[in-house]
């Protein structure tokens, strides 16, 4: 009797370790489920600054809306300018900036945007600089016969160096009316000779018009794009500068992926006879009717800029009808200028840089002109 005992006491004590081992190896993995659940929730809820979701700060320098300059943006925000959102498609980094503040340098213009820290040079380069965004807002007013109003530009490529033109510049627009806005990008001529005055832009379609398509009369709206963007609907670009060529990759779901190439270090546009159709229709009635060096952007140092670079701006369109807008600024008061849709915001998911081995130092630049 007292070995059944003794033998069903030991069967007991076996099973009893069987099933606290096997509780034990199921309670471990429920654990690891829970922590990998709770780190996919922490790395949510840790996002406090816009070098959370894309940790390539130290690439950049960070100028605001009110024209400061932050410098390096790690662990750095605004809840004016520059800070995170989240939503379905997931976190963002916001790009905010009014229609009148206080401009960087002697700009019109207002953004809040990030500068390369490193030039390169166009020759020697093998550069990139590829991101995916949305437009969340253009400002509700301004001239409409304006080519820059309701517009932002949302990436560039910048020279430090000479005049410190514009080879690039990718912008969005679109008009109050209309539910599609317009993809396009520029190229800035680099002046021969001193008189910088004389500089012009040559616009570039992506989807949707280009920057000389305005309307002749201030009631009469030009056609809504077909095949335009909306607000909110994203997109992405990818620019690559190797051997004095840049190439440029447009992408969007459900739009026609766009390439196009431009040689920076060699000009088509040296002689008077050069001057495109577009140039002589917006710029040179206004007396922006320079010609080219022959060589371009090469021996100049280059840098890449990338977030809301607001192009609609308070000047009256008299004094200059392709980039002053007549918008409303309250002032320059940005709380009212947000309250009532009078700013350019632009949130940012991915961004990665690629910087070629000849850059150097950019800290001499100083934004003087755009």
């Amino acid at each position: 009797m007292n070995n059944k005992k003794i033998k069903i006491s030991s069967l007991i004590a076996v099973i009893s370790v069987l099933t606290l081992f096997l509780a034990s190896c199921k309670d471990k993995g429920t654990t690891n489920e829970g922590a990998a659940t709770n780190i996919n929730q922490t790395k949510s809820s840790s996002i406090n600054y816009p070098s959370d979701i894309i940790p390539f700060f130290k690439d950049w320098n960070l100028i605001l809306g009110d024209g400061s300059n932050v410098g390096n943006a790690s662990n750095y925000q605004n809840k004016d300018f520059f800070y995170t959102e989240s939503d379905d498609f997931g976190d963002w980094i916001v790009f905010k900036t009014p229609n009148q503040g206080d401009t960087h340098g002697t700009s019109n213009n207002t953004r809040t945007e990030l500068a390369q820290v490193k030039k390169w040079y166009p020759k020697t380069a093998n550069d990139k600089l590829s991101a995916t965004l949305k437009v969340m807002n253009v400002s509700t007013t301004g001239d409409p016969r304006v080519a820059a109003s309701f517009s932002v530009v949302v990436g560039q490529i910048h020279s430090a160096d000479g005049h410190e033109n514009e080879p690039l510049k990718i912008f969005y627009k679109k008009y109050p009316s209309h539910t599609k806005g317009s993809v396009f990008w520029h190229y800035e001529i680099n002046t021969e000779g001193d008189d910088n005055a004389t500089r012009w832009d040559y616009s570039t379609a992506v989807w949707g018009n280009d920057f000389s398509v305005v309307p002749t009369d201030m009631d009469v709206p030009v056609e809504e794009p077909k095949d335009g963007i909306a607000l909110g609907e994203e997109f992405s670009y990818k620019i690559v500068v190797k051997d004095g060529i840049m190439s440029l990759t447009f992408k969007s779901k459900g739009h026609e992926t766009k390439t196009f190439t431009k040689n920076l270090i060699q000009s088509e546009y040296t002689t008077t006879a050069d001057i495109p159709e577009q140039t002589k229709k917006l710029f040179v009635p206004v007396g922006q009717n320079g010609v080219e060096r022959q060589n371009a952007y090469e021996g100049e140092g280059l840098f890449f800029k990338l977030g809301a670079y607001n192009q609609t701006n308070g000047k009256s369109p008299e004094v200059n009808k392709n980039w002053c807008s007549g918008a409303e600024t309250h002032g320059g008061n940005i709380k009212m200028q947000y309250a009532d849709g009078n700013y350019a915001e632009v949130w940012l998911k991915k961004a990665n840089i690629k910087v070629s081995d000849n850059a150097v130092s950019n800290k001499g630049y100083f934004i003087k002109n755009d």
